[in-house]
């Protein structure tokens, strides 16, 4: 049971009491129906608002019975004014013998961690460049409106089609990596202008959902490649990833498909996706008013209806650009179970980087840095390679793995 203590005010009188909890009792209320968490030594009853969480009721249940302090800070860009939020859901402290962190963490890398990100923040590294923004979204843009006069010029004949899959494919994976960086609210300071240009971008010319992108993509990040939290390594019995899950697998003699086959079906995975995503473009969540705008002419979406060949091509040949960049920087690391670990830890453990270059930052959507942006989500892009060095310096302190590699080698290594 938590302890309980009372505060005097200046007036003398009892202030509300305040109870203390041990790691020990916060750790059992992990459950469904039953969820706690701890922020900055603050012990919080999550079990209502989980439902109303603006990123789903999932993503926070993830951190039940944990610290979830760097978690809390990595998401959100005013910390400030969702406490006001979190405030009703207080329910104590930590006992004053009680660690900062939970289940044996170094408490001294996860202090040190957080000196560098308020070591980052005082480089104005969360600061977004509004020119650099502005020039991607208008290279996009010029491409959907060069498409579009191309169509109306010269029609839709082989040449001309095969030169705007070239102009589709491209726009549209750089319009993924564009709703990538609103969706994770690092290009303005109010979160609502985020959202809105996100939908704009995610639904318009992305034809998805931003509500199921936020929902299933910040899972990804607050628990990466860890089974049953992660979906991207939810596979729904298509592949059998990691070192646990193939044994597991194994001896309960599960085989809804031939697993010793599945770097050669991988191939085939990518062909279904363009299929799937043109005709149902958000099956995990009920559309966006924006999605149903990407099937009417805008720009260059050269009305899939009558003109599929174009769109069609565009989504296949962009399924193989978005799902080796998405991949290579994942299925090659440590995929398992959940082990608790800290976050830098954790973060470390399920990302690489790929080499920097003008050509891999572009073609990736600085995807490249994935450790960078793993560590903090709401960082513009464009300053990764500014906290680089400390992110690296830190890694060596603690003896943690910094993964780096070349494009060429990334791709191979999936399939391995």
């Amino acid at each position: 049971m938590g302890k309980g203590g009372e505060k005097g005010g200046e007036s003398g009188e009892p202030a509300a009491q305040i109870r203390f909890y041990t790691w020990e009792e916060i750790q059992k209320h992990n459950g469904r129906t039953d969820k706690w968490l701890v922020i900055e030594r603050k012990v919080y009853n999550v079990t209502q608002w989980a439902t109303r969480h603006p990123g789903g009721h999932r993503v926070i249940s993830h951190c039940a019975g944990e610290d979830a302090t760097d978690a809390f800070q990595a998401f959100h860009i005013n910390p400030t004014l969702v406490q006001k939020f979190l405030k009703p859901l207080l329910i104590g402290e930590l006992a004053p013998g009680e660690p900062s962190q939970d289940r044996e963490k170094n408490s001294q890398l996860v202090e040190d961690f957080r000196t560098l990100r308020k070591t980052a923040e005082d480089m104005d590294l969360f600061r977004a460049n509004p020119l650099f923004f502005s020039l991607y979204l208008g290279h996009i843009i010029a491409m959907e409106v060069l498409a579009w006069l191309m169509v109306s010029y010269y029609g839709t004949g082989w040449i001309t089609t095969l030169i705007l899959c070239c102009i589709l494919t491209t726009s549209q994976a750089q319009a993924g990596w564009l709703q990538h960086d609103f969706g994770h609210l690092s290009v303005f300071k109010k979160s609502s202008w985020n959202h809105i240009i996100h939908k704009f971008v995610i639904g318009h010319l992305k034809g998805a959902s931003a509500n199921w992108w936020n929902h299933r993509h910040f899972q990804h990040h607050v628990k990466p490649n860890i089974f049953k939290k992660d979906p991207d390594v939810n596979m729904l019995h298509i592949f059998v990833l990691g070192d646990t899950q193939p044994v597991e697998y194994g001896k309960k003699k599960l085989k809804y498909l031939p697993y010793n086959h599945q770097h050669e079906y991988f191939f085939l995975s990518k062909y279904l996706l363009p299929l799937l995503s043109f005709l149902v473009p958000c099956s995990h969540a009920l559309p966006d008013a924006n999605t149903f705008m990407h099937f009417f002419p805008f720009w260059s979406r050269l009305d899939p209806f009558s003109r599929p060949l174009p769109s069609l091509l565009g989504r296949f040949l962009e399924s193989h650009w978005f799902v080796w960049v998405t991949q290579m920087n994942h299925i090659p690391m440590e995929i398992d179970c959940e082990k608790h670990r800290d976050w830098l830890s954790s973060q470390m453990a399920a990302t690489c980087n790929i080499e920097q270059s003008f050509f891999n930052d572009w073609f990736t959507g600085h995807l490249n840095f994935q450790i960078e942006h793993h560590l903090f989500p709401t960082m513009p892009r464009h300053n990764f390679w500014k906290v680089k060095p400390l992110v690296k310096s830190l890694c060596a302190k603690y003896g943690v793995q910094y993964e780096e590699k070349p494009l060429w080698k990334a791709f191979v290594d999936i399939v391995g």
